[in-house]
């Protein structure tokens, strides 16, 4: 049965090659599946005179006593004025099926005044969960991608020096459990929710577990899930690696995204626009001021004096209505391009077509 469920499983993988259709695995998550935060706070150390200044950074004094002191060392009584520490902020991510003694990388960001953690060392950190829990430990030396250097006069900063990463910098130290393969079935759920996608997905699969394994294993639970169920003697992790490669052919809802700073405008393959007239024109009045300098006749008791003089032009553009069939994506963009509009202008037209209501799609304006 194994060995017939790869056969198929090879010639499907061949068949999504050739057609070019979305993979599940690419479309869809395994419920439960999924990485989690983990942040800490600690001290950076050997910082070259641009870690934290200890009276405008309070908490970093602290942090030196108090690190000194589990270490034997006794300066409650005194005032560190070193320059060469920094209070950071540690988080990461911890991925799924992640093991104890597993290596993850590690984001630093400092927390105080620090001008630059360019070669410091991250001193042993606590990496907690949501829960409170302890998950790993990072330690470190930072890898800073941006630098900051400063003279009397000027001084030139280029990224972020205060922020930096430890690859591998971290240690799992306990890992999370995972029921996936213990209650003989799990939910795949689509990164984009649709109610015809998710029967799609449903359909693909049962149409290759019936010729696999005799009967339907997917159901469609709504627009976001599809609950399907293991088959024996066939891992979860087998079973779902068969499945990740089933072609389907995702839906989406007719959408209009639009980004007014630069001007990007993007469109889905869905949108619907009924015929309109669309008529855009400029009105642009400019006015010039000028200075002109009035003499006095010879001889005369008069006076130069300075007289101002404005000119005021006022021109509008002529504007005339096209119409715009865009019964599809392509008469759509063909209309709009035919007027030749600026990328402002065609915003403004897209929002009152909106406001009309005879686009049959939703705008988005960011």
């Amino acid at each position: 049965m194994i060995r017939w469920a790869l056969a198929i499983f090879s010639l499907i993988a061949l068949t999504v090659e050739a057609s070019g259709q979305s993979r599940i695995k690419d479309i869809s998550t395994v419920r439960g599946v999924r990485e989690n935060q983990l942040v800490g706070y600690g001290l950076v150390i050997g910082l070259n005179g641009s870690g934290d200044s200890m009276r405008n950074s309070p908490f970093t004094e602290q942090s030196v006593q108090s690190m000194l002191d589990r270490m034997g060392v006794n300066v409650r009584n005194a005032s560190p004025r070193t320059r060469n520490v920094a209070a950071v902020v540690v988080t990461a991510d911890m991925p799924a099926f992640v093991g104890a003694g597993s290596r993850i990388d590690t984001v630093v960001s400092s927390l105080g005044d620090a001008s630059s953690l360019v070669g410091g060392t991250l001193v042993l950190t606590q990496l907690n969960g949501a829960d409170g829990q302890t998950y790993a430990v990072a330690q470190g030396s930072i890898l800073v991608s941006g630098f900051s250097a400063k003279g009397a006069a000027e001084s030139v900063t280029q990224g972020v020096p205060t922020s930096g990463r430890i690859p591998g910098g971290a240690v799992i130290e306990r890992a999370i459990e995972s029921s996936f393969d213990k209650d003989g079935s799990f939910v795949l759920e689509l990164r984009n929710p649709d109610f015809s996608t998710a029967a799609r997905v449903s359909d693909a699969i049962n149409s290759y577990s019936k010729s696999a394994f005799g009967r339907k294993l997917a159901r469609e639970v709504d627009m976001r899930s599809i609950e399907i169920i293991k088959p024996d003697k066939l891992s979860a992790a087998r079973f779902m690696a068969l499945l990740g490669d089933l072609a389907v052919t995702p839906d989406m809802s007719a959408r209009v995204v639009v980004d007014a700073k630069s001007g990007t405008i993007v469109m889905g393959r869905d949108v619907r626009v009924s015929t309109v007239a669309v008529t855009q024109g400029n009105l642009t009045v400019r006015i010039t001021e000028d200075e002109a300098v009035s003499q006095p006749n010879p001889f005369s008791e008069g006076k130069t004096v300075v007289t101002p003089r404005t000119d005021v032009s006022v021109r509008q553009e002529k504007g005339k209505f096209s119409v715009v069939r865009g019964s599809s994506l392509d008469a759509l963009v063909r209309g709009l391009n035919s007027m030749g509009l600026k990328p402002a202008d065609m915003i403004s037209i897209l929002q009152a077509i909106k406001s009309t209501g005879a686009m049959q799609a939703e705008l988005l304006v960011q």
